[in-house]
């Protein structure tokens, strides 16, 4: 009967009578009683869904062209009541009007028909299938409103509207608990979806509630299976005779690990030695997959997991500590298994010769960052007397490094040094200082060593023509360098491209040019924004940022499945177990992995800035009223975001700014007064005052201070 029904409305549309109609109009034409016009509206939109019709922008049907193409993405709501809906490889999203979300909820797999002639800047659709579910629980606040029922107040702000729960399904919550609810009911036509509590996290107000909401609400795991934990309970503690043998001894080489202070989870160590004009470098990573085979329990886990997450105040790491922080941990003095990277190195920069080895080690020193910081820039006596014996080496690295380095320099690697943020914390998870976190001579040699061994593995195994992950970073879209490339051209630089394709190099001769400029903050966060995310693939495509054809990563397997993997595919390599039905099985099995670990590995980035701004938040608290020096880091049609010097990001609305009305001009990237010309640039100093701060949306708003405020001195009327 529905098939009927299609090719009569289909038949109607092909006739030369009719014109574009709208949903009611149809229904009259067609004579649909009233009872039967849900019906109507379903047919309509299973004919969207199927590509057979399309909408115009005044929401009349007409038949789709044979142009026209499905097209199915993520909804991303909007507290406004709108949304948009982002589509793998296209690159602007499309904007979603009210009326015609047709029930998408926020983080929804939607199919939807484009609504043919936009006047906007923004490609308009309409949802016509809601494919699958995104978000089936979500965090926020309870509030008991009524003996009856009460509702849960979402943290994340693009959720539209609240949450109901009937009393019987609260799980005893009160008002002020944070919770987390789980959707049983997503609503439509202006009915509030439903919900019950699965768990109460705390009181808004106690310590380590606002993290373990982020958590909860990016649906982080935290506490292991049991079965994983008994799995991990039972590996050894110590290396066994029987674990090394036929591995390469490498236990006399001098080699330490350097890492930050705080650091538990040690995968890499390195080594070095000079002979004539040719280096011996070896990176030492630790086979974690000696103790996690492959679909274990301890595996599944962890591919799971995708990556240790780094928030500020915990670790959620992808393994239990009893590996990462144990046996798996290259610790000082203890007999260690890993898989060795050993290159030799010309006095050019480049690799002549490697080595790929399943190695036993012995870390000689644990080294931090600052120690070998104070050894090489501060020439700190105390501590050159307390590592006497490795200063040479590290001497020995800081010249590789340097070697390497200029080398990638000159193939046209791209080095964004923006400064990370160091939070510190009280006993209880209160923020007491931020600051920026300096990348040191420690901090790049490691980096350096890192990088060279990534790229010597990744471009072993492409000649070896085997499957394997590699980390690829794509080439900017045109469209984006061309908009970067007009803005640029207000300071008298620019960017040459052949063939619709810019080479990283002129990104780098960019950032050379604009170095100690007032600019270079803003023109390097602007070519930073104009390049794509790097992500984990089976196809070798280069990465771009490095200026290199082969990566991957190889180095830090405790803490990432994809390094893990590719050991895994190392040492059945070098054992030479890969016969076809291993290639076959990874060729199966790999092309899941990199998307799974790409979307996890996204997940923890967002949930880490996310606990930042947090952090940042509840600091600024204590300092309303107080004024700061800081740089315009991006301008929006709503206001101006300002960057401190440590680190902070707050905004001033459009709204606030003072003598003027404001408006975003889009050509320059600038905010200007409408009467004055008064403009605002992106890397501008600026003077601001902390004006109010909301934990919920982690924003802080900034005013630009009176001049009185700024002098101290006021002056009447």
């Amino acid at each position: 009967m529905t098939d009927k029904r299609k090719k009569v409305i289909l038949d109607l549309m092909e006739a030369d009578f009719y014109v574009p109609m709208k949903e009611k109009e149809l229904a009259v034409m067609l004579q649909v009683k009233k009872e039967d016009r849900s019906e109507l509206n379903r047919i309509l939109n299973e004919l969207l869904a199927e590509g057979k019709l399309s909408i115009t922008k005044k929401g009349k049907f007409v038949k789709a062209k044979k142009s026209d193409k499905e097209l199915i993405g993520t909804f991303i709501s909007h507290p406004k009541g709108f949304g948009f809906v982002e589509i793998d490889g296209r690159d602007e999203d499309l904007y979603i009007p009210e009326n015609c979300i047709n029930g998408a909820f926020h983080k929804d797999t939607v199919k939807v028909a484009l609504i043919t002639g936009r006047s906007g800047r923004r490609q308009e659709a309409q949802v016509v299938e809601i494919v699958a579910r995104g978000l089936k629980r979500i965090v926020g606040i309870y509030d008991k409103s009524n003996k009856n029922y009460g509702f849960v107040i979402p943290d994340n702000t693009k959720i539209n509207g609240d949450i109901f729960v009937p009393t019987e399904r609260s799980k005893g919550a009160v008002s002020g608990h944070k919770v987390v609810c789980e959707i049983t009911d997503y609503g439509k036509d202006n009915r509030k979806p439903e919900g019950k509590i699965v768990e109460i996290i705390g009181n808004v107000n106690d310590p380590g509630v606002d993290i373990m909401s982020i958590v909860k609400g990016y649906e982080l795991p935290v506490e292991f299976p049991e079965k994983v934990m008994k799995q991990a309970e039972n590996v050894s503690n110590e290396v066994s005779e029987a674990d090394m043998a036929g591995r390469s001894d490498l236990r006399s080489l001098q080699m330490v690990t350097i890492d930050g202070e705080d650091a538990k989870d040690l995968d890499d160590a390195v080594s070095l030695t000079k002979e004539g004009e040719l280096y011996r470098l070896g990176v030492h990573i630790a086979d974690v997959t000696n103790y996690v085979q492959e679909n274990s329990a301890l595996d599944w886990e962890a591919k799971n997991r995708g990556t240790s997450v780094y928030l500020v105040d915990r670790v959620l790491p992808m393994l239990p500590h009893k590996l990462s922080n144990g046996i798996c941990s290259l610790n000082e003095g203890e007999n260690r298994l890993a898989l060795s990277c050993l290159m030799t190195i010309d006095k050019r920069g480049e690799v002549v010769s490697h080595e790929l080895v399943e190695s036993v080690i012995n870390v000689d020193r644990r080294m931090s960052y600052t120690s070998v910081k104070k050894i090489l820039e501060d020439r700190d006596e105390d501590e050159i007397r307390e590592y006497e014996e490795l200063v040479p080496m590290f001497e020995l690295m800081r010249e590789l490094a340097a070697i390497l380095r200029e080398n990638r320099r000159k193939r046209g690697s791209i080095d964004f040094d923006f400064p990370e943020t160091k939070i510190i914390l009280d006993a209880e998870g209160h923020p007491l200082e931020i600051k920026p976190y300096e990348r040191n001579v420690a901090t790049k040699i490691i980096e350096d060593f890192m990088l060279i061994a990534n790229e010597t593995v990744a471009q072993h195994f492409y000649w070896l023509e085997l499957p394997f992950v590699y980390r690829t970073h794509d080439t900017p879209d045109p469209e984006k360098i061309d908009k970067l490339n007009t803005f640029i051209r207000n300071f008298g630089y620019s960017l040459k491209s052949r063939q619709e394709e810019v080479h990283p190099k002129e990104l780098q001769k960019l950032l050379a040019s604009v170095e100690d400029t007032p600019e270079e903050a803003m023109i390097s966060r602007l070519t930073l924004r104009s390049m794509k995310q790097a992500k984990y693939t089976i196809d070798c495509t280069g990465h771009f940022g490095l200026a290199c054809q082969y990566y991957c990563h190889f180095t830090s397997p405790i803490r990432r499945y994809p390094d893990l993997q590719i050991h895994r595919i190392i040492k059945e390599q070098l054992r030479g177990k890969m016969n076809e039905n291993r290639v076959a099985h990874y060729n199966e099995i790999l092309p899941e992995v990199a998307k799974h670990a790409s979307e996890m590995e996204r997940r923890a980035d967002e949930a880490e800035r996310e606990t930042d701004k947090l952090k940042k938040v509840e600091y600024m608290e204590g300092h309303i009223g107080e004024i700061y020096e800081g740089v315009i880091s991006s301008i929006t049609s709503w206001g101006i975001y300002v960057e401190l010097q440590n680190t902070i990001e707050g905004m001033i609305h459009v709204s606030m700014l003072p003598g003027d009305y404001f408006y975003y001009d889009e050509e320059s990237y600038e905010m200007v007064g409408q009467a004055t010309g008064t403009r605002y640039k992106l890397g501008q100093k600026l003077t601001v005052k902390v004006n109010a701060t909301d934990r919920t949306s982690r924003n802080i708003d900034f005013v630009i201070p009176d001049e009185w405020e700024l002098t101290g001195t006021f002056i009447e009327d």
